[in-house]
This record gives structure tokens, C-alpha cells and sequence, in this order.
């Protein structure tokens, strides 16, 4: 049985500010690279997983140092397009108490940014894969790439691929003149995982969110709201098997509740809250639970195993610095077992 997972994005330069510093206070920056795609393909990389990604980039060093860190994880990259000038950068400035995190974007002309339908030969990308996996930040910077995730979506069906969808709304990035709906509903439908924040739901739905409030680990939250949601959001999505969301709620820069559900074939299924009392960097968490929760789709045949997994991998994501989710499957699972008898897993 075929297991491979191509996902498909752009991987970035990523420049954040130290020591919690302002953007205009800082005269040095600390180096990282990611992007939402490439951070998922790393966490299954990590998880032991077989996964592919496919990108563009620039005909430089720093094109060449991405292509290593890639390869450094284990991750296929035998359809990367070499091209164009430039490598996407993005600035991070992170949160501090009850200050929010801020992130610039400069990923215009980039090498990604440049793709148009035609370059890829999806059909050799797509030979040995099971799953297909895109996100709306994709979509969002040019309409040459909304059509090439269209072109892509249209490919990997014909040829019997799962397609994963993270919703991944960035309002920064829709800047050339249509919407994240206009351009997003259409192709999710196609969609047959598809993940998201209750916010990013609603955003294209049209659905109002329940809205998480736990503040602390071992609180309920209205279980029966959130089946009730995702049953009109499966409506609007009569295709998808699995509706995975991620629940956080923020008090602080550093505390945080977590949890997750899955919706599948009528069914519900749920975690409990995760509190987060020491975040060091929330920046790829939606990544992390994509990423695992791929794994988990050919890891495990239990569904409530799948999402406990994928929030549990999500949880550790807080406690790493950068964008990636360096964990192995016994860390996460160690969480869950600790978390299940409240002592340390040894």
C-alpha cells in the first residue's frame, strides 16, 4: 500500500527578533527557515514517515541551504523546481505578556511566488503518493498559484489521492483583489482531510464558532457545539471524511489551553484541554498537529488515537523554538501517557 505524503509550499527565510525585543529595537536577527507546508513535511519526516516536498526556489545559498535542511530531516526533494532570485523571508517579532506576536511578510517576487500551472509535472510528483497536502497560504499570494493548487487538487483526484487541506488563512497575504472565499471554497470541496482553527471554519463557511474558553487542563467545553459545527460545516462539504480542528485559547503570550476534535462519518471525537503555562514559541503548532495527524492517518486505525495524537504533538510544538516540530513519536506519546495517569512516563 502506498504511503507517501507530498506537501506542497514555500519554504521561507525566517528572521525574528531576539530577547522578545521590538522590530525597531533589534540590530541582529535570529536565523531559522520554514513555511507552513515544509514544517508539516518535517513533522512526519520526524514521526519516521515517507514524505516528499515540492517547492521552488532560488538558484542561490540560500536556495541551496534550505534544499540541505531539508535533506537533513529526511525529506524527498527530488521535485523541487530550481528558479527566479529571491527566497520568501518573513520577520517575527514574538509576543510578551499580553503583547500579541507580529510577523511581516516580504515573499513578493519570490521564486515560489513565480510558479504558474505547467511547471510541475504533478503526474511524476503524484506516481508513488498516497496523500496530497496544500494549504490556502498557497493560494494566497498570486493567482498563478491559486491556479496551480488548482491544477495540482485536479490531478492528484484524477489519480486517486487523498487530498489534506489546512484552511491556513493569513489575511496579510490576500492582497491581489479577490477573497480567501472566493478563491478557497472551491477548492476545498475537493478536499478529503480537511484541518483548520474554529475561526478559519467560520471564516469560510459562513458557520458561527462556538468558541473555546477553557482556561485550564481537565475543564469541559460544550462537546455537543462543536458536533453541531462541524456537522453543518460536513453539509457544505459532503466529500471530506475527516473535519480536524484545533481549539486554543490565549490568556497570556505564554499560557495557553489546547485541544482537538475530529468529525468523521457522524461521528465525534475529542480531546481533553491541554494547559500550556510556558509557551516558547506557538509559531507551526497548526503545523505540527497537520503533520502528525498525516502520520497518524496511516499509523493508527483508531480515530480517537489519531486526534489524540495529532493535539498532543501539537502541544509540544509550544515548547520548541522555530518553526519545526522535533519530536519523535515516543515523546508524544510519552505526553499522552503522563497526561492520562497525571505522573512522569518512564
Amino acid at each position: 500500500m502506498k504511503k507517501k505524503i507530498v506537501t506542497f509550499g514555500e519554504i521561507m527565510l525566517r528572521l525574528t527578533t531576539p530577547d522578545n525585543l521590538r522590530m525597531q529595537q533589534s540590530r541582529e536577527f535570529l536565523v531559522n527557515y520554514g513555511g507552513s507546508e515544509a514544517n508539516v513535511a518535517i513533522s512526519i519526516a520526524n514521526f519516521g514517515g515517507d514524505v516528499e516536498y515540492i517547492t521552488r526556489l532560488p538558484d542561490n545559498a540560500l536556495g541551496e541551504t534550505c534544499l540541505a535542511e531539508l535533506r537533513s530531516h529526511n525529506i524527498g526533494t527530488r521535485h523541487i523546481l530550481i528558479g527566479g532570485h529571491r527566497l520568501g523571508t518573513y520577520y517575527m517579532e514574538k509576543a510578551a505578556a499580553m503583547r500579541n506576536s507580529k510577523v511581516i511578510y516580504d515573499r513578493e517576487g519570490s521564486a515560489f511566488s513565480e510558479l504558474k500551472p505547467g511547471m510541475i509535472d504533478w503526474h511524476a510528483a503524484f506516481a508513488d503518493a498516497a496523500i496530497f497536502h496544500w494549504s490556502g497560504i498557497d493560494a494566497a499570494l498570486t493567482p498563478g498559484l491559486a491556479e496551480v493548487c488548482k491544477e495540482a487538487i485536479t490531478v492528484a483526484k484524477e489519480m486517486g489521492l487523498t487530498i489534506s487541506y489546512d484552511i491556513n488563512y493569513r489575511k496579510n497575504l490576500w492582497n491581489y483583489g479577490k477573497s480567501a472565499q472566493e478563491v478557497l471554497r472551491p477548492l476545498m470541496v475537493s478536499s478529503d482531510i480537511m484541518f483548520g482553527s474554529e475561526g478559519e471554519y467560520a471564516l469560510l463557511t459562513g458557520i458561527p464558532a462556538p468558541g473555546f474558553k477553557a482556561t485550564k487542563s481537565g475543564e469541559t467545553y460544550d462537546v455537543k457545539a462543536y458536533e453541531e459545527f462541524c456537522k453543518a460545516i460536513s453539509q457544505q462539504i459532503p466529500n471530506c471524511k475527516y473535519i480536524y480542528i484545533a481549539l486554543r485559547n490565549v490568556m497570556s503570550s505564554e499560557h495557553h489551553t489546547f485541544a482537538g476534535v475530529l468529525y468523521s462519518n457522524g461521528s465525534m471525537k475529542y480531546t481533553r484541554v491541554f494547559d500550556i503555562d510556558n509557551v516558547i514559541d506557538c509559531v507551526g503548532v497548526g503545523d505540527a498537529f497537520c503533520g502528525a495527524m498525516l502520520y497518524a492517518q496511516h499509523a493508527y486505525e483508531d480515530e480517537q488515537k489519531r486526534v489524540d495524537f495529532s493535539t498532543a504533538a501539537s502541544v509540544l510544538k509550544n515548547t520548541i523554538a522555530g518553526d519545526y516540530n522535533i519530536v519523535k513519536v515516543s515523546e508524544v506519546e510519552g505526553l499522552l501517557a503522563k497526561h492520562e495517569s497525571g505522573e512522569v512516563a518512564r
